[in-house]
């Protein structure tokens, strides 16, 4: 009796699971589909190559070019917040700009923030575990000449059942000896979602 009520539940969670279940399909990451209306993997992307493609066409390229013998800026990404209404992963954005920064030849990158902090880590493990012909020195770092840093933002517009979401990606590139601010630009993008 004990194994007939048995199978009956095994039976009946069976039904239950398969009636409960998912379906997943892969797709391209390349292809844009916007379930929740947040901010996803398509705007980051699409907004890093933009404003990337922005940055590399501004006049201070041109001007550090001439001023340094044809030579190419040296540049470190650095901050850019979160200050929207939503948990974004800006270091995902970060990535993607600095992808579309080697990607263009243009300028020469070095890393930033935790990055830089493993690479030291790992130069000074080298003084005292590595040979001294495979030794990497100290003091013989790119210093970068600009560092990007920004801000991604939102405002949302919401009536019942509908909402409008709009995003501002802001960005600035600054001269590291001077303070000055070579360029700033900033990208949109507005999503309209009805529930």
């Amino acid at each position: 009796m004990k194994r007939i009520v048995f199978a009956l539940l095994l039976a009946g969670a069976g039904i239950l699971s398969t009636s409960c279940g998912r379906q997943v399909t892969r797709v391209s990451t390349e292809e844009t589909i916007d379930i929740s209306g947040k901010w996803n993997n398509t705007d980051s992307r699409e907004v890093a190559e933009e404003m990337t493609n922005q940055i590399l066409s501004g006049a201070w390229i041109g001007n550090h070019q001439e001023e340094f013998a044809g030579k190419k800026p040296v540049v470190i990404v650095g901050v850019v917040n979160n200050k929207s209404h939503e948990h974004i992963d800006a270091e995902t954005f970060v990535k993607d700009v600095e992808q579309s920064f080697i990607k263009s030849q243009r300028v020469r990158l070095v890393q930033g923030g935790k990055k830089r902090e493993e690479l030291r880590g790992e130069r000074a493990d080298q003084q005292t575990n590595a040979s001294v012909s495979t030794m990497k020195k100290f003091g013989l770092e790119n210093g970068a000449d600009y560092i990007l840093q920004g801000s991604i933002n939102s405002i949302v517009d919401a009536h019942k059942k509908k909402k409008v979401v709009y995003y501002q990606v802001n960005l600035e590139l600054s001269h590291i000896q001077t303070g000055e601010v070579v360029w700033i630009g900033d990208k949109k993008i507005a999503k309209y979602v009805k529930r």
